[in-house]
């Protein structure tokens, strides 16, 4: 007698009635609070990150590859906007890929999900601690990474919505500072065009695209920072007021802001003349030294303003740009270990909520896990660091890939899936997404600094297929809201085959 449970490769366990009711997340959230939780995970990237792209494709190189990375932001935007509102559940992303590709393509995409929304906030406590020290000298540096896990933690662990105001608050006063930034440059009169294309070009190569076509494809893995972890947004399907519309129209809302954005800061920062000294001692201004500078912005403010009183209150309100990213990114860990959890791929105490209504466990795990990263990074020597980032931005790209995907599969196969919200850019534009989202992966490849952190999210996918194949298979539960989506998703699809016409009788 076959098993009832057994589905294909995986089996679901029986769970009591109480079992949801123990993981039931609280409705908080309007699309504005939705899109500064969007907005304020990406805003970082904005004032650190993505210079690099500089020093690999020169500022025609780093233009285009920005280009081409928001073409595919935006195609992913509407392609995700149209799945949450078909699929609104936590899962995200991995709630999506599991109804296109089965449980263990799904929980590929969440494993993916959840290194990035883990290692990303580990990173950015560390440049928080190392911003801290230089405001506040002698506190070491673990205290303040200990310090931001555990006030943001306790944060979002105290309810959905304190957290997303607060995120709103840090979001607006980190926009704020690149428009100012944006004003003063323009109203200094500092800038000057002609900085932007101060880069030595290779030989042969013109002075606008120093690196020629190498560069732009070396340029995109920088591009991205711009724009990377607006993503994050359909993990907060449980908990918007009306996820069909909010989510859509807070993610449209939200890649419109961070394209102006990217465009303020990719023009801007580099025109203006800002000092620094190469490696070899060799002095440079202007795109070059932005290239290799740690704070771009605030390099910026000071040669506007000088090193008085109001650059120093800027720069300190620039930290706003970290502490956000650091805050909702937070949010996102927290909820892609929660749905995972809930419906069994990760161990399911993992997903029990606190009295307000929040995955505390898994944002104490994911903290846990993400303070643990950042001190590797303090004493795991000079390459631990851009590893960990890389493997973020990998895992990123990874999921990227997947999702767009899943959105074409899904609308050939299960075109009766009520889709409240539908993509202008429909298939084709998914089909572009996905297409630049491959050029991005290998992209990944082409920078020997990117390489360990590609190995590292291989290593850790490996683990993690074991894991799912030897123990986690065997205890899915079907009543998790993505797992039994799909589980209808397949019945549907059987019973549409089994009543489909015969054409060779």
């Amino acid at each position: 007698m076959s098993d009832p449970n057994q589905k294909g490769f995986v089996r679901y366990e029986d769970v009591g009635d109480d079992y949801l009711e123990k993981r039931q997340l609280r409705r908080s959230a309007g699309w504005v609070l939705l899109w500064a939780l969007g907005v304020g995970a990406v805003i970082s990237g904005d004032f650190s990150g993505w210079n690099f792209g500089l020093s690999a494709g020169g500022f025609g190189g780093l233009a285009i590859g920005t280009l081409l990375m928001a073409v595919m932001y935006v195609c992913m935007v509407f392609s995700i906007a149209e799945l949450t509102a078909a699929l609104p559940h936590a899962g995200g992303f991995y709630s999506f890929t599991r109804n296109a590709f089965g449980p263990l393509g799904g929980f590929i995409c969440g494993v993916t999900d959840t290194i990035e929304y883990v290692i990303t906030p580990a990173v950015v406590v560390f440049f928080i601690g190392a911003y801290m020290q230089t405001l506040i000298p002698g506190v070491p540096v673990p205290i303040w990474w200990i310090l931001y896990y555990g006030i943001f933690a306790f944060i979002n662990i105290r309810g959905v919505e304190l957290t997303l105001k607060i995120g709103l608050v840090v979001t607006a006063i980190a926009a704020a500072i690149l428009l100012i930034f944006g004003l003063s440059v323009i109203v200094s009169g500092q800038f000057n065009g002609s900085l932007l294309f101060n880069i030595a070009p290779s030989e042969g190569q013109p002075t606008w695209l120093p690196f020629g076509w190498e560069g732009v494809f070396k340029a995109l893995p920088y591009a991205m920072w711009f724009y990377l972890a607006i993503e994050q947004l359909p993990l907060a399907a449980e908990e918007a007021h009306n996820t069909v519309s909010d989510i859509p129209k807070a993610l449209i809302w939200g890649i419109v802001t961070l394209l102006g954005l990217s465009l303020l800061v990719l023009v801007l920062n580099p025109g203006l003349p800002i000092e620094a000294t190469t490696a070899d001692g060799v002095p440079v201004s202007g795109a070059a030294a932005v290239g290799i500078s740690g704070a771009p912005i605030a390099d910026g403010f000071r040669v506007i303003f000088g090193d008085g009183l109001v650059f120093r209150l800027l720069t300190i309100a620039a930290l706003t740009g970290l502490v956000a990213s650091f805050h909702t990114i937070l949010y996102a860990a927290g909820r892609v270990m929660f749905s995972l959890s809930r419906a069994g791929y990760y161990p399911r105490w993992i997903s029990i909520i606190s009295k307000w209504h929040t995955p505390a466990i898994a944002i104490i795990v994911s903290s846990l896990i993400g303070l643990a990263c950042a001190f590797l990074i303090q004493f795991g020597g000079t390459t631990v660091g851009p590893a960990l980032l890389n493997m973020a931005v990998f895992g990123a790209v990874i999921s990227y890939t997947m999702v767009m995907i899943a959105y074409i599969k899904l609308k050939l196969e299960r075109p009766n899936l009520p889709r409240p919200y539908v993509s202008p850019l429909g298939i084709p534009g998914a089909a572009v997404g996905s297409v630049l989202s491959v050029i991005a992966l290998f992209a990944c490849f082409s920078d020997e600094a990117y390489r360990p952190g590609v190995w590292g999210v291989a290593l850790f996918l490996v683990v993690m297929i074991a894991y799912f194949v030897f123990y986690s298979r065997h205890k899915l539960v079907a009543r998790a809201p993505e797992e039994e989506d799909a589980l209808v998703g397949r019945a549907m699809k059987e019973i549409d085959h089994s009543h489909s016409p015969h054409l060779h009788q």
